[in-house]
């Protein structure tokens, strides 16, 4: 699925990423934990193709060289970006920015776009899967939304749009349990075969629902240590300084 090797990133001749490498293989879920600064996020900024950064190193996504691909096109091929941060957008509602996301991504695909009927059947199911109160869904995207209604929107978005490869950017970050679990609920049901995950947090918490395959330590822009959920433990027991 994702092969990374000696990945080095840069903003302003800054070093973020150091000679990262990873392999990620269909069906599988990696965590990346680390202390901040570390690079999690620039690492899920790079895969997805936000500018400014400055890259070397190989990204090779299916075979494909990655840093050739634009970012919508990397979207419409499968990889899927839950944020940090999720913007607020006035003016466009929830169902119009989701419609609009799931048609461009099947238009790409040489499916059929659905039409609104078919596509409010398919929001009203993944919503009720996921327990998300509806009525965000005709509200502005994100706007006056609490952190956990951004987070699960996230959830939601990823849902429909049934990505191959998802990057969960700290989206367990300021959530409460309920929310918590909707994030791990959407995870889990969509785990299969051919369906990579990676999950980027600072806590072992979140990975007390969704059980990695394998958990990465990245200190000062590389992969220190690999281990399995255990580590995870472990590392909220004693912290990341003594694995320095």
């Amino acid at each position: 699925m994702l092969e990374i090797k000696n990945l080095k990133a840069s903003v302003n001749k800054k070093k973020i990423l150091n000679g990262l490498n990873l392999s990620i293989k269909s069906g599988e879920v990696h965590a990346i934990m680390g202390p901040n600064g570390s690079g999690k996020s620039t690492l899920a900024n790079v895969l997805t193709g936000k500018n400014g950064y400055e890259i070397s190193g190989e990204i090779n996504f299916k075979g494909e060289n990655l840093k050739k691909i634009a970012v919508e096109k990397r979207s419409q091929k499968g990889i899927f970006l839950a944020f940090q941060y999720p913007l607020e957008i006035p003016g466009v509602s929830t169902n119009n920015f989701l419609k609009s996301s799931l048609n461009s991504v099947r238009k790409a695909n040489g499916l059929e776009e659905l039409d609104t009927i078919s596509f409010l059947k398919l929001v009203k199911k993944k919503s009720l899967e996921l327990g998300i109160d509806q009525s965000i869904l005709s509200r502005q995207l994100n706007v006056g939304f609490s952190g956990g209604e951004k987070k699960k929107n996230e959830i939601l978005q990823m849902k429909i749009l049934d990505p191959i490869f998802s990057i969960l950017d700290e989206t367990d970050s300021g959530l409460d349990i309920d929310a918590l679990k909707i994030v791990a609920k959407g995870v889990n049901s969509s785990r299969d075969s051919k369906k990579s995950f990676l999950v980027i947090t600072h806590y072992q918490r979140l990975l007390d629902y969704i059980k990695p395959d394998f958990v990465h330590v990245l200190s000062e822009g590389k992969i220190i240590k690999t281990g399995c959920s255990e580590l995870a433990e472990e590392l909220e027991k004693t912290g990341y300084k003594k694995l320095n």
